[in-house]
């Protein structure tokens, strides 16, 4: 009798279907803005003040020892070096924190997600939205740290607000990225493989505080694949105010893993919430 009843049933639609996506997803990304709306200048003092940090200790301190770093054969100060990459780092740290941290508090400890899907949102919309939602907390960082990079006087390249753009473009592909380890979380210690294992290399893999030619031949070709280093490609020639080479490449790669992050990630969750 239960095989008769198991035939009978449908089978369940398979995690990897392609996202079922609306535009319920604003209510959700309008609900999180309006929360976080109270602590938003405590927000925007811790997520910037440790790139700054890094910055002034690193850009003044280290960049009075090194001096000039070449740059695809231009001589440019370290300061301005270390300040494209670092703020590339930094909307993948504020990305990733929010899609990891925050994320998960919603999903699993508040339970806001099993709230909010009582109404007519589906998962995949809450997905997307906490996708752009961490992605607007990369992009409020970054734009932050420009405006005090400009005041510095690190450069003032009208290029800066395509470097915007992208810098807008590498917080959606870490958002993506963290919420796969958001999915399989038991317990907000499980982040630590993802920063320890994952971030914390990559950020010196990626041309962040030197030059990825400085690396042994075996690494460079490894890291040229990585989302950050792509990112710091881009963005750096636009800090020289200099169109970035191959631009193309690594557009593809970021857009790369950004589809296919977010899709696993989607899949991930609908398994984790079919559990």
């Amino acid at each position: 009798m239960s095989a008769l009843i198991n035939d009978a049933l449908p089978a369940a639609p398979s995690v990897w279907r392609p996202p079922e996506l609306s535009m319920r997803w604003w209510p959700v990304f309008l609900r999180n803005l309006l929360v976080w709306r109270k602590l938003a200048i405590p927000s925007l003092i811790g997520n910037i003040a440790e790139p700054l940090i890094w910055l002034v200790a690193f850009g003044y301190g280290m960049g009075a020892l090194v001096g000039q770093v070449s740059v695809e054969g231009v001589q440019v100060p370290y300061i301005l070096f270390l300040a494209s990459g670092s703020i590339c780092m930094s909307s993948m740290n504020a990305a990733s924190f929010e899609a990891l941290y925050s994320a998960f508090s919603r999903m699993h400890v508040q339970k806001t997600w099993d709230g909010i899907m009582n109404a007519p949102v589906g998962l995949d919309d809450v997905v997307l939205a906490e996708m752009l939602w961490a992605a607007f907390k990369a992009i409020f960082t970054t734009t932050a740290i420009l405006f005090v990079m400009l005041g510095l006087g690190i450069s003032h390249s009208p290029k800066l607000l395509v470097a915007w753009l992208v810098l807008a473009g590498v917080g959606v592909t870490f958002s993506c990225i963290a919420l796969i380890f958001n999915a399989l979380a038991k317990s907000y210690d499980f982040f630590t493989y993802y920063f320890t294992l994952f971030m914390t290399p990559m950020m010196f893999l990626s041309g962040v505080f030197f030059p990825l030619e400085q690396l042994p031949e075996v690494v460079h070709r490894i890291a040229d694949w990585l989302p950050l280093a792509n990112a710091v490609a881009l963005v750096r020639p636009l800090f020289m105010d200099q169109w970035p080479q191959g631009w193309w490449r690594h557009a593809v790669v970021l857009v790369g893993y950004t589809v296919i992050a977010f899709w696993a990630a989607l899949a991930l969750t609908r398994k984790r919430f079919r559990a």
